[in-house]
């Protein structure tokens, strides 16, 4: 790779010997096709010998994370969320059913003043 960071066309053996480890790798995948390591080093020499295809790949997978992040945020302002106005207008009871407070807090005596 170039320091621009354009690729430079491969020579002749460099893509005679990415060709044949693809080969290589797609044999391996016949008989094992749930290798995803070899799956993805076939992946990334494909890419290789077809740079467009690299970037068509990148594009599909930002398109689809960009659909998954719509989708998710459709799911978190869903109209099945409660709004805070809503809790406030069904009582529901006091939590477990048993109402912890027994009167006022600060009456009587237990009333401190601050002199």
């Amino acid at each position: 790779m170039a320091a621009s960071g354009m690729m430079r066309p491969l020579t002749g053996w460099q893509r005679a010997n990415v060709l044949a480890a693809t080969e290589y790798l797609r044999e391996i995948l016949r008989t094992a096709p749930s290798n995803h390591k070899a799956r993805a080093v076939y992946e990334g020499l494909l890419d290789t010998l077809e740079p467009t295809r690299r970037a068509v790949r990148q594009q599909r997978e930002m398109a689809d994370a960009a659909t998954a992040a719509v989708t998710f945020r459709d799911k978190r302002l869903g109209a099945d969320r409660r709004a805070g106005d809503e809790r406030r207008r069904v009582h529901l009871g006091p939590p477990g059913g048993v109402e912890r407070r027994k009167g006022d807090r600060r009456a009587g005596r237990e009333r401190r003043t601050r002199a």
